[in-house]
């Protein structure tokens, strides 16, 4: 994404003045949600020197450029105000005017303002780098780079079956379906490639399959990318003691056990006629990134109800998420991403 395509957009030359060079910059963890952003913030932050918070901060997401230009006081309190209504940020135990006024005294960019919230938490837990995971936060790559060119993404990726799947579980009635989960993957995919061209030695892709199968193999080579010397103590996860427990079932347990037993978890939960959409508009990314389609040899009847009505209702979805994303990404203050209802608190209300 280009920085001028979105009001408010921080350009290298602003952030220049306060970014200290050669310092160890943020770890953003990004990638599409269902796809192993949670389980690898669970490692790097159990890293002596690494915080990221335990729910994803989203604030690029829902706020990056919906208010203007926030070195107007005005608009300032506006984001401030909608922000700080947010459960996610909220989590962060914010102070308001000591942000307001570490605000004030340098370049008045979104990507500042947010990391005043993540500096103050990394702050408060003891540790001297910060970090944040953001579904998607790939849209925002040239924004991060230019605010912090030290940084390091890891773009968590995951098979577009598999993790459509566990959409499916959690969100049985959702409306964009298969096509709106293959516009998402495709989307999160074409962005990788394009960030791992524009920042190669910044940009990680990391499988979720390949942290299931060797998970210290690959929080190791996560380490080495990001500078940091690996600790075992990370394997335990001793700094995410919410998602420990949930890995361990509920049930305190000495080790952390990945299962890979959702490793082709699709063939059972998702149906074969969105198998066969899913396939057909992804199967070259998918080999690409070691993602085998499925055989799935349909019968005579099945190929005449998927190209009759499969293939246009699908694809309808697919094209509407990609309307919706263009115009969301392109005019914030126009058209934003909110939180959902259940996602705002009265900003008085105690974290």
């Amino acid at each position: 994404m280009n920085a001028d395509l979105v009001p408010g957009s921080s350009t290298a030359s602003a952030s220049s003045e306060w970014h200290v060079s050669g310092a160890p910059g943020p770890i953003f963890i990004g990638g599409l949600d269902r796809s192993g952003k949670t389980t690898m913030r669970a490692f790097l932050t159990s890293h002596p020197n690494v915080a990221i918070p335990a729910v994803g901060s989203n604030m690029e997401t829902y706020f990056y450029g919906r208010f203007g230009d926030l070195a107007a006081p005005r608009n300032l309190d506006r984001c401030l105000g909608a922000m700080l209504r947010y459960k996610h940020v909220r989590f962060l135990r914010p102070d308001p005017e000591r942000i307001r006024r570490e605000f004030r005294a340098g370049p008045a960019t979104y990507e500042r303002l947010f990391s005043l919230f993540l500096i103050h938490h990394a702050e408060r837990e003891g540790k001297p780098r910060w970090g944040a995971q953001t579904s998607l936060i790939e849209r925002y790559a040239d924004e991060l780079f230019a605010s912090f060119p030290e940084a390091k993404v890891v773009h968590m990726v995951r098979d577009p079956r598999d993790r459509y799947a566990a959409s499916l579980e959690l969100w049985p009635d959702g409306r964009g379906r298969a096509g709106g989960a293959t516009a998402r993957w495709s989307c999160s995919m074409r962005l990788a490639e394009l960030n791992l061209r524009r920042y190669p030695d910044a940009y990680l892709v990391v499988r979720f399959e390949d942290l299931l199968r060797d998970p210290e193999a690959c929080v190791r080579e996560v380490c080495a990318f990001v500078g940091e010397t690996f600790d075992p103590v990370m394997l335990d996860m001793p700094d995410a003691p919410e998602h420990r427990k949930k890995l361990a079932g509920g049930h305190p347990s000495d080790e952390v056990a990945l299962s890979t037993t959702f490793i082709g978890r699709y063939r059972q939960v998702v149906p074969r006629r969105e198998l066969m959409f899913m396939q057909g508009r992804l199967a070259e990314r998918m080999r690409a990134y070691g993602y085998t389609p499925e055989p799935l040899r349909p019968t005579l009847g099945e190929r005449v109800s998927f190209w009759a009505l499969e293939w246009p209702s699908q694809s309808s979805r697919m094209t509407a998420w990609r309307m919706v994303e263009w115009f969301q990404q392109r005019f914030p203050s126009v058209v934003p991403r909110r939180p959902g209802s259940r996602m705002i608190v009265d900003p008085e209300e105690r974290p």
